[in-house]
């Protein structure tokens, strides 16, 4: 699954669940800057497919969030790492113990059905 779908897929079901997904810009952005149309809650994510370098690129999207989570973190903004299901074991390799201290979730994307978080 590209990049592309698994974003589309994602930010169609955040919609579903009362997410505003607006298009993020390109450059220095997040792929999903999101927020929550009744409570205001703000969900950053990296969204990454398959590629030729998996591994490389799930560390990279990793980095990419510690760095948007900014000097003063905002304690009702989530972060997310999105991929698709077949990349679970790249993002597993982060334990699960550090990334709810870092406040990551990992989203799956499947190839059939809802995106789901791990």
């Amino acid at each position: 699954m590209k990049e592309a779908d698994a974003l589309a897929r994602f930010a169609a079901h955040l919609d579903g669940e009362g997410w505003e997904v607006p298009p993020t810009p390109r450059g220095d952005f997040p792929d999903v800057d999101a927020r929550h149309r009744e409570t205001g809650a703000r969900l950053v994510a990296e969204v990454k497919g398959h590629t030729s370098a998996p591994g490389l690129d799930t560390d990279t999207a990793y980095g990419q969030l510690l760095r948007r989570m900014g000097t003063d973190p905002e304690p009702a903004t989530r972060y997310a790492l999105v991929v698709p299901d077949a990349l679970r074991w790249h993002v597993e390799r982060v334990p699960a113990h550090v990334r709810r201290t870092l406040r990551v979730e990992v989203w799956l994307v499947p190839d059939d059905g809802p995106p789901y978080a791990l």
